[in-house]
């Protein structure tokens, strides 16, 4: 009886051992062929992104302004469209299988004048705040109103420049008085490939201080890294990215500044204290929530854009 089972042993172990070969050529083809499907995936969004931007410029805003005269309302209107084609657009990545994502804290945008301040691991990160965003202003590089691709977008929804100057600050202030919710990379550019972040501009500190708003803070992480900088858009990683986009409670700026004698002095140190914060929460692997919020998510396999606290895709 036992010699009968030592040989039924002996039989399964060398089928076993005949199949892993197949199983590892199986396994290696498999990630072949999703690499190359990724990369192909990833040139289509790029050509829609491009033909999208195209078809607002031309077709879409022009048609708009027929309808709303008003300059506050026709900026309002583009705003609603660029948040659901962004909205749109990584509901496509998202289905090509690009990349999954999830997200936290989400209800936080759900108000009026906020100051929104995220780090910049990758390209599309304004893409995600965007389409998550009601009434999102943004202060852009301003080379982006003069591309053919993006001028459409930027001039419609009257986003602020970062080469406008002293105004900058005064029309940032603006916007959020005016109710909008203004986004910026403090970091001025996307964060370098080795996830050091790069220096924070006083920009941001500055519409705080003088605005007299308190900072909404986003995480961004991203693993593998994508679209980073310095990195051409056909260099994919060889693994599927994962985003975590959590947004956090608000920052007061009072006690982070403190008593200051001058708005200079309360900018330095805001600034001060966001690069901490900011370096602090990416690098100590924070931006995972705990296990309640963790179990409070929603998980799908294939959904559309949602905005839920905890929601994974």
């Amino acid at each position: 009886m036992q010699r009968r089972e030592r040989r039924r042993f002996m039989c399964r172990l060398f089928k076993a051992a005949h199949r892993f070969p197949q199983r590892i050529s199986n396994l290696f083809m498999y990630k072949c062929l999703n690499y190359i499907w990724r990369l192909c995936a990833t040139a289509l969004s790029y050509i829609c992104f491009g033909l999208g931007g195209l078809v607002l410029w031309i077709v879409v805003f022009p048609a708009l302004s027929l309808f709303v005269r008003d300059r506050q309302r026709l900026s309002i209107a583009a705003r609603w469209v660029i948040r659901q084609t962004f909205r749109a657009f990584v509901g496509l990545m998202h289905r090509l299988g690009i990349f999954t994502y999830e997200t936290h804290g989400l209800d936080r945008l759900n108000r009026h004048g906020l100051l929104i301040l995220a780090n910049h691991p990758t390209l599309i990160d304004v893409v995600f705040l965007i389409s998550f965003t009601a009434r999102a202003d943004c202060v852009v590089k301003a080379g982006l109103a003069t591309n053919p691709f993006t001028r459409g977008p930027v001039t419609a929804a009257g986003f602020i420049h970062n080469n406008a100057g002293p105004e900058l600050v005064s029309d940032s202030v603006a916007s959020l008085r005016a109710g909008n919710n203004l986004i910026i990379f403090p970091e001025g550019t996307r964060t370098p490939m080795d996830g050091t972040l790069a220096k924070l501009q006083r920009g941001a500190s500055n519409v705080a201080v003088r605005g007299e708003v308190d900072v909404t803070p986003v995480l961004i992480q991203c693993n593998p890294l994508m679209l980073v900088k310095g990195v051409p858009w056909w260099k994919i990683p060889g693994n599927r990215p994962h985003f975590r986009i959590e947004v956090r409670e608000d920052l007061p700026i009072a006690s982070l500044t403190g008593p200051c004698a001058s708005d200079a002095l309360a900018v330095r140190r805001l600034t001060e204290r966001l690069t901490d914060y900011f370096i602090t929460e990416i690098h100590s692997g924070s931006g995972h929530t705990n296990a309640r919020t963790r179990n409070q998510g929603t998980h799908h396999q294939f959904p559309c854009v949602g905005e839920h606290n905890g929601q994974r895709h």
